[in-house]
Parts: structure tokens; sequence; C-alpha cells
């Protein structure tokens, strides 16, 4: 299966595993990265990536409701190793967001970060094409308008030790400015995204993920 910046077919898990052709797709060119972050592993929230036992973890998550307001979204993605080119199997992908108020609402009780991500965060893993995709919504910025509308993402390679990379944001909306662009980390290639439709009328997000050089 092959994935580009004008067309994607993507394999959608659930009732049907049906195959869904969406329209212009597309991600910031991810910046090649030669060296180990010192900070790799300064990262909070990283112990959330655990909270799943990777055996139980696929490719494809329903990660909000159908019942939870906002605009449906499909945010997916290959990951590929550290080269750019090798798809990455087995990676845990930890995602978390707002609501479509802006709010990380109505956590529960398992844990720390349970109460502090919100209902709106799941686990994928990637199989041998190195694909990802989260059922998502919409979320909203949060509602002071202290940063652009986001999904925090996490990586939990086998037998590394986690690590974030640059949120996800979408293309022309608040806050994804040119200074924006400037500050990127491209922790895991640029977060910047061109949201698109899928044929069922769904938002559609490309987030490809370059792994991160370790230590070692």
């Amino acid at each position: 299966m092959t994935l580009d910046r004008r067309t994607a077919l993507l394999t959608l898990a659930g009732s049907a595993g049906t195959l869904i052709a969406c329209r212009s797709i597309s991600a910031e060119p991810a910046a090649p990265r030669d060296t180990v972050r010192a900070d790799l592993y300064n990262c909070e929230g990283c112990e959330a990536v655990a909270e799943r036992a990777p055996a139980g973890l696929t490719a494809t998550v329903q990660l909000a409701a159908a019942s939870e307001p906002g605009e449906r979204m499909i945010l997916t993605g290959r990951i590929t190793g550290a080269d750019g080119v090798t798809p990455a199997a087995g990676v845990i992908v930890y995602a978390h967001h707002t609501n479509a108020k802006g709010l990380y609402a109505n956590g529960s009780a398992e844990s720390q970060w349970s109460r502090r991500h919100g209902r709106l965060r799941g686990w994928a893993k990637t199989g041998a094409d190195g694909i990802y995709t989260f059922r998502t919504i919409k979320p909203a910025p949060y509602p002071d308008m202290t940063m652009p509308a986001h999904v925090h993402l996490f990586i939990g390679e086998p037998g590394r030790r986690p690590y974030y990379i640059d949120d996800a944001v979408f293309a022309g909306e608040f806050g994804v400015t040119d200074d924006y662009r400037r500050r990127q980390e491209l922790r895991g290639g640029s977060g910047i995204v061109t949201l698109g439709r899928a044929a069922n009328g769904e938002l559609l997000a490309r987030r490809d993920i370059r792994l991160e050089r370790h230590p070692g």
C-alpha cells in the first residue's frame, strides 16, 4: 500500500475493514536528522505510552466514540525508521487531545495521565507497513487561545524509552503562523498537516513520522 501527498488508500479497521480513497492530504517534509537529541527522553507524560500492553494494540483505533461532539477526523500516517524510508513495525503511538471545547475533559481515575489527558486518548501499534490510524474528532484550541488546535503524540519503539514528537497541528488555522513554522523542533518530522476529506466526508490529516535516533 502506498501513501503519497495527493492520494492515500487507507486500510481502516472496523466492521468492514474497507479501503477509503481520500483526496489531497499532505504534510510538511520531515527534515533528516543524523544526531541524537540531548533531551530526547525529557518527556512529561511519556509514562502513558506503557499503560496498555503492546500485544493487545492494533494499527487502527477508535479514539473518539461515535457520540463524541465535534467534527469527525481521521489522523493517520506512516512511521519510518530514522532513515526516513524503511517502514517501522511494532511502534506504539499514544495520542491525546482536547475536545470540541478545547478541554481535556472527563478523564478517568486510572492514572495521573488518564486524569490529565482527558477521555480523548488512545494507543495504536504499527504493522509491517508502518501505518497508524486514529479515528477521532478535530480538537479545538484551548479556551484561552494560547496554542493552535493540536494532537499530542508520543512514541514507544520496541526496547526503547518513549519520547514525544511535534504535535499534529493544522495548516492555515489559528496559531500556525510563519513564526510557528520557524520554531518547529521537527521531532519526528514536521507536525504541520493539511486537512483533506475522506470519501465519507470525514476530515483527514496525515502526520507521517520519522523515528528519532537514540543514544548507543
